[in-house]
């Protein structure tokens, strides 16, 4: 079987790489690896949601399937009162992301590692930011993140993603609306669309 950035503990050889890269007018450097997702370049899907998330003024966020940390590191340096948690089920990818939050100097973040809702259990957020693992199947990782989400966020709170849309953007999109009662398309642009939902009463 072919080992995917969702492996728990990648086995494959490390092949180290420095992304330098602006997001938000901030100047960032991150460490990356193989056996991570898009490590030798940020995806376009990933700028797309950094340049077009909505941060909350205050409280949690979780940067869930974080990566090398890209989402929740631009996050914490964009609001330095955010608590950030960052996520991921990818021993290999928590790592970096950790090294990654040090050497950009965001102190205001969490590393923690698990699938999917786990490392977080009885934490609620403010705000839920993912570029989710299409790859993994929707039905077996992206329709739980979407549909368990509501549980994890405080009144108020939203879901924001992206989506590829030629690559399940409707399906995504509806459970969205499953979730929340309606969806909200933030940005779009290079055949992705960043969607969000908001837990309403």
């Amino acid at each position: 079987m072919s080992e995917h950035y969702f492996s728990k503990n990648p086995t494959s050889p490390e092949k180290r790489g420095l992304i330098k890269c602006k997001l938000r007018g901030i100047g960032l450097e991150f460490l990356t690896a193989s056996g991570i997702f898009s490590y030798k370049r940020i995806d376009n899907g990933t700028r797309l949601l950094v340049e077009s998330m909505a941060l909350p003024n205050q409280g949690c966020l979780l940067d869930l399937g974080c990566g090398y940390g890209v989402i929740g590191i631009t996050a914490a340096l964009i609001n330095p009162c955010l608590e950030v948690t960052m996520t991921d089920v990818n021993s290999r990818a928590v790592t970096l992301a950790a090294k990654n939050a040090v050497r950009n100097k965001a102190m205001n973040i969490a590393t923690r590692l698990g699938s999917l809702y786990e490392p977080v259990e009885n934490v609620k957020f403010e705000t839920i930011v993912t570029n989710p693992p299409i790859s993994a199947g929707i039905a077996r990782v992206v329709e739980p993140i979407i549909l368990n989400a509501p549980a994890y966020l405080k009144m108020g709170g939203t879901l924001q993603l992206v989506v590829q849309s030629n690559k399940g953007g409707r399906t995504i999109a509806a459970l969205i609306e499953e979730a929340f009662g309606e969806v909200e398309i933030l940005a779009r642009g290079g055949g992705y669309r960043v969607l969000m939902g908001v837990k309403n009463p």
